[in-house]
């Protein structure tokens, strides 16, 4: 019997041993499968575009998460590194334009930004006896503020000479795959090869015997998030190279993908056990998650679910793999044999996925021509009533026209946007429409777009540096005076307001704002009391209504830049709204529209978001088809009153 036993864990074969490497390579299996699935699903997967595209999009998280890797391994965690990666950025940019600096000394400023709040992480952990979640959540917050504090709240043209990390190499090879790969191969050096990695591995498996043993630990841990904050510098670099410009927003919610990567890739985040061969797979399989479910026109809502419960079930099988008794994914200190077994492992994966490659060519092959009927959306979010409208009309018109629409949501994501622009044009659609959570960022996706071929057309927002077959709008600035003349007629050219500004960075906050302050200027006895942004939402309306109100009870008039902040406004101001205060929205959506009915709110600026979208459809089909189109097309803006509501179709 004990034989029996022995033969079986060390001769182990056939079925018996597929399992074991199935088990001890759970992430890569997961991407392989993934890959295969969704080879079988779309034609247009498996195309040497969108593969680049993958390495293109995975490529940031990866960054970051070699980083959190290093953390996590010493039994940490980051919070901080979405916000590191903006700050850095914003640094470079800031300095190289604003400053005048020479491009190679922001860099290194930038870098130098990214390690010393790393840092300050690691003072606060290991001086300040911070738990990481709480320092790392309070840099979060610190670098955001930073980064919104030094730009203003608006994106920074980034120097031309660093812009060039988002180009490609020989016009194929993307710069951003080549800094991951070398960042990947950095991290597995440190890891696997340096005093500072063993350590790591020893302080996450156990820091008071790691103190003992004579390691230095409060000094290594600054050591490890500097790491941490050094690899947020890159990837922030990266990042805003491919969008040309530094976002104070970007890499919102980035740590999160980052630490998602490195424990599907087999970490633990008890410490003690990961590499970097596998946080790279988990970025992969986040990656290829996102392109695929983009390419089959999966909901963006479901999009959400679809990649939580793929994280579950990442972890669920390393936690089978444990039980099962695979071997621990450790440090790379480990024996010869374990590393050609190791090296073999990712032979057969790659021999595997070529077989799965050449195979579904075959299978799809010419089945992903162009057709000038799918047409593409890619809207900067759904978490607003006016967009949905946008959608709501788009889909609408496509219906009635007979076009396949694929709608996506940017979240306010310039990079998720780049990323979604990027896999519509590998996808081979007939025309692209873009709503731009900034018009700066979305140039480098677009210009892509127009050098495969495929007509662009903008909406609600123009994109910058990029051939638009067409621009369906309203204007914005024209929309701000607007609503300033309504307000001082409404007050009689007399008294004291506040503004509620969107979300800083986005070009829509900028062009009402702008228009506002514009039209004001004719009504010199109007007061700007106070100017607070709450980010288009509404529950951050009411909050920041609620705090204003504490300093300025005695305001006459509230200016919202949409009628989300509008309707937080008009609740935190209970009785008073409609009768001694007076609130002025922007959108024309539902509810703010039946707000202006019952009283609550004096008027909204309607953009008729309905009509944007079906337009905007309308346009980008006889683009496609090689019609004549309107370079501009400006749907009309209206001031909607309790008098006018009732007429207007929306």
């Amino acid at each position: 019997m004990a034989t029996d036993t022995l033969k079986s864990t060390t001769g182990a074969s056939g079925a018996s041993a597929v399992r074991r490497l199935l088990l001890d390579n759970g992430a890569l299996t997961a991407l392989i499968a993934l890959v295969i699935a969704m080879s079988a699903l779309s034609g247009d997967f498996l195309t040497t575009d969108n593969l680049l595209n993958i390495g293109v999009q995975a490529a940031v998280t990866a960054i970051l998460a070699f980083g959190v890797t290093f953390v996590i391994v010493s039994a940490g965690i980051d919070l901080s590194v979405g916000s590191v990666a903006a700050l850095s950025a914003t640094v470079l940019a800031w300095m190289a334009t604003s400053q005048g600096v020479p491009v190679w000394i922001a860099v290194i400023l930038a870098v130098a930004t990214g390690i010393a709040c790393g840092l300050v992480n690691g003072v606060l952990i290991s001086y300040g006896k911070l738990p990481p979640f709480i320092a790392t959540l309070a840099m979060l917050s610190v670098g955001r503020g930073l980064s919104l504090v030094i730009s203003q709240g608006s994106p920074i043209a980034f120097p031309e000479s660093v812009s060039h990390l988002g180009d490609t190499l020989g016009g194929w090879l993307p710069v951003p795959v080549l800094v991951m790969v070398v960042m990947g191969l950095i991290t597995a050096l440190i890891l696997g090869r340096t005093y500072i990695g063993r350590s790591m591995y020893a302080i996450g498996g156990n820091e008071e015997a790691a103190r003992l043993s004579g390691l230095r630990v409060k000094k290594q841990k600054l050591a490890i998030y500097a790491l941490s904050g050094l690899f947020a510098a890159a990837a922030g670099i990266v990042l805003a190279s491919r969008l040309s410009s530094a976002q104070p927003q970007a890499a919102q919610g980035y740590e999160l993908d980052a630490i998602a990567a490195v424990v599907i890739g087999g970490a633990s985040l008890a410490g003690g056990t990961g590499k970097a061969s596998g946080t790279l797979i988990g970025a992969l399989i986040l990656a290829v998650l996102r392109n695929g479910l983009n390419l089959l026109s999966v909901s963006a809502f479901w999009q959400q679910v679809v990649i939580g419960v793929v994280i579950a079930l990442a972890v669920l099988l390393d936690t089978l793999r444990r039980k099962a008794g695979a071997t621990p994914v450790a440090a790379g200190a480990g024996a010869p044999g374990g590393r050609g077994k190791q090296a073999a492992t990712y032979i057969i994966a790659a021999v595997v996925a070529a077989a799965v490659v050449g195979a579904m060519s075959f299978l799809h092959n010419g089945s992903s021509s162009s057709a000038t009927k799918k047409v593409g959306l890619s809207l900067s979010t759904l978490n607003n009533p006016f967009f949905v409208q946008i959608k709501s009309g788009a889909q609408q018109e496509a219906k009635k026209l007979g076009v396949d629409l694929t709608v996506t949501d940017a979240q306010n994501d310039a990079s998720q946007q780049a990323n979604q622009l990027q896999n519509f044009t590998s996808s081979g659609l007939g025309s692209i429409i873009v709503n731009p959570v900034d018009s700066d960022a979305a140039g480098p996706a677009v210009r892509s777009a127009n050098k495969a071929g495929i007509p662009v057309v903008g909406v609600d927002r123009g994109v910058n540096k990029a051939d638009t077959a067409a621009l369906v709008a309203s204007d914005n600035i024209a929309g701000g005076k607007l609503g300033a003349k309504a307000m001082a007629e409404k007050l009689g050219g007399k008294g004291k307001i506040v503004i509620l500004q969107g979300l800083a960075g986005t070009s829509a906050s900028r062009e009402r704002g702008a228009g506002f302050a514009e039209g004001l200027k004719a009504y010199p006895g109007i007061e700007v009391v106070a100017r607070q942004p709450a980010d288009f939402d509404r529950t951050k309306g009411l909050d920041v209504m609620t705090n204003l109100l504490q300093a300025h009870p005695d305001i006459q008039g509230v200016f919202a830049e949409n009628d989300e902040m509008a309707l937080g406004a008009v609740k935190a101001l209970g009785s008073k709204a409609g009768t001694s205060v007076s609130v002025i929205g922007f959108d024309g959506e539902p509810d703010g529209l039946k707000a202006v009915k019952d009283g609550t709110m004096y008027a909204s600026v309607a953009q008729q978001p309905k009509e944007l979208g079906r337009i905007a459809v309308e346009n980008a089909l006889n683009a496609a088809e090689g019609k004549t189109v309107e370079k501009t097309v400006m749907v009309p803006v209206k001031v909607v009153t309790k008098e006018n509501v009732a007429g207007f179709g929306g």
